[in-house]
């Protein structure tokens, strides 16, 4: 898998940075975030989205937080993700 590194949080000190790339080959956008804790998990466990979405978070997936100050950062990704021909 090769990553096209879009941003780090800019406010990264070092022991963890929240990060954006975009995986072209598997027409992905890959976000690295804070883990949410017990009481944070529950809460999104126990919402429903949208009519047809079961509550709770797979096993196989995850739920991260990224700082708004990343905004740029995610619309960036989701851009090269267009302009790649990703959808």
């Amino acid at each position: 898998m090769t990553l096209r590194f879009i941003g780090i949080d800019p406010n990264t000190t070092g022991g963890g940075s929240p990060t954006v790339w975009v995986d072209e080959e598997q027409q992905e956008i890959v976000v690295q975030g804070w883990k949410l804790d017990e009481v944070q998990i529950s809460e999104v466990a126990s919402t429903v989205w949208v009519e047809g979405h079961d509550a709770g978070i797979p096993a196989h997936e995850a739920v991260v937080r990224v700082p708004v100050r990343m905004v740029p950062m995610l619309r960036e990704a989701c851009d090269v993700a267009e302009r790649s021909g990703l959808r």
